[in-house]
């Protein structure tokens, strides 16, 4: 249950409809703790569980950074995932452990925003990352089918690979349904699983590398594509900030959530790099040929067929870690979108069974199911701009509280003055100006669209809310 004091002169008219995150701008002091006032109270999310979470929002292995060698040459792949992580991972991972452990609830990055400046720009970030999260987790049924394929030959196209798409979606979010400590749990499982066969594969292949392979520049003949190549880092290294909309549900989330994305990053880091330096390093094969799917062909040539299938099948269920993880974050941030009164109450509904957000869950699957069928491409590069626009609003978001409410408690504070916490924020902007700058013209216009949409979707839930056409969470509901 949610514990609010608030004296009862603040009960007028006045505040029927301002959100607890609107009362914590006027009174810093003492915040009001955003989180689920559902009487039945869930197990919570521990430590372990929610490193492998952080883990599949991000990675979920090194599946799909093969791209990057074929873009630009093994060298730059290297230094790509060797050196990006300092530049994007890090600072988005600081800011998103200061943040969560100074505004804990389910909504994450919606609260911060609406903490900065207000309940239009909270909106539009939810819109934003809400999209770009939906958008992402289309990709991953696409990439089951994609690694299955191989397997099974009908899934290649026309009807058996659309049928296929739609059963996967529908029972991974019935899944999701089930709980957010199921599925914790079953991310733990998941990622032991799928990195196994890639252990395996660079034990063996230690005796075949030759170093000189990893300062290759490329093969002559084949032009590089910054495009392919700065989104494969972006979507591989992105979405620290998803694990956000789970404050609400982690156990200590003051403490735990610093630990979990420190040693989440140093996780992530390493299964992309160790990897991709083995099969560089072992492998001698035409530039072109590194595709997605590509590590499962090296390690049919390192290792054999057996360990091909092993890697197949760890691909599936890494892209099943990562359509539960991601699932979680859009579902629970539109129920912390509802509690800040920024959606319709109904959007904080939650299952009598299991206690999850089945409103979020049920909209974030059919929209999930729309967006499956576009090229995987796009569907990579429009969940990239629309998470660009969303990380700028999110980097002001940060610079702005800590000038706005610098006597808030923090329980992590990153360990830099103002100056210093700008040039943090800048460094990762610039490349996310640069994302932004070479996408191509569907990718604006999906992305042009869907902006002018969520302004919109502002107005019009404003529209309802004083028409009384939805029902909104007040004050006086949190009190209740």
């Amino acid at each position: 249950m949610m514990q609010v004091e608030i004296q009862s002169t603040n009960q007028g008219a006045g505040l029927e409809h301002r959100s607890p995150a609107a009362m914590n701008q006027e009174n810093p002091s003492h915040l009001l703790p955003i989180t689920n006032n559902n009487p039945k109270t869930p197990k919570k999310l521990t430590l372990i569980p929610l490193i492998f979470l952080i883990y599949f929002e991000v990675a979920g292995g090194p599946f799909g950074e093969e791209p990057a060698v074929r873009a630009a040459g093994p060298l730059f792949a290297l230094l790509g995932f060797l050196l990006f992580p300092f530049i994007w991972s890090v600072p988005e991972a600081l800011i998103t452990a200061e943040l969560s452990t100074a505004f804990p609830g389910n909504g994450g990055f919606v609260i911060w925003a609406d903490r900065a400046f207000g309940p239009f720009f909270g909106s539009l970030m939810g819109s934003w990352k809400f999209l770009s999260g939906v958008i992402n987790i289309a990709a991953f049924p696409v990439l089951c089918v994609d690694y299955l394929k191989k397997i099974i030959h009908p899934l290649e196209s026309g009807r058996p690979r659309r049928i296929s798409i739609l059963i996967s979606t529908l029972v991974l979010s019935f899944v999701n349904y089930t709980g957010l400590t199921i599925v914790g749990w079953a991310a733990v499982l998941l990622g032991v699983v799928s990195l196994l066969p890639f252990i395996i594969m660079c034990l063996i292949a230690i005796p075949k590398i030759h170093p000189h392979r990893w300062l290759s520049l490329g093969q002559k003949g084949v032009k590089r594509d910054w495009n392919l190549f700065f989104n494969t880092l972006f979507w591989n290294l992105n979405f620290w900030d998803n694990v956000s909309t789970l404050a609400g549900e982690v156990d200590k989330p003051q403490k735990t959530f610093p630990r979990a994305l420190l040693v989440a990053v140093i996780f992530t880091c390493v299964a992309y790099l160790v990897p991709l330096f083995a099969v560089i390093g072992a492998v001698s094969v035409d530039q072109t040929a590194w595709e997605s799917g590509f590590h499962a062909v090296a390690a049919e040539m390192i290792a054999g067929k057996w360990l091909k299938f092993w890697i197949e099948v760890g691909a599936v269920l890494s892209a099943i870690g990562l359509f539960e993880a991601q699932l979680s974050s859009s579902a629970y941030q539109l129920e912390g979108m509802a509690n800040l009164a920024i959606l319709p109450k109904f959007f904080g509904t939650r299952s009598t069974w299991f206690n999850t957000p089945w409103v979020g869950i049920l909209l974030s699957t059919l929209i999930t199911i729309g967006m499956s069928y576009m090229d995987f491409t796009d569907i990579i590069s429009s969940a990239n701009f629309l998470y660009s626009l969303g990380m700028l609003l999110e980097f002001a978001s940060f610079i702005w509280l800590r000038r706005k409410l610098p006597e808030t408690k923090r329980p992590y504070r990153v360990p830099l003055r103002m100056p210093g916490l700008v040039v943090m924020c800048l460094i990762p902007s610039a490349f996310l100006i640069v994302i932004m700058v070479i996408a191509t013209k569907i990718v604006y216009l999906i992305s042009g669209l869907m902006t002018m949409g969520a302004i919109g979707w502002y107005f019009l839930m404003n529209f309802c809310r004083k028409k009384k056409v939805f029902k909104y969470i007040s004050v006086e509901d949190e009190e209740r």
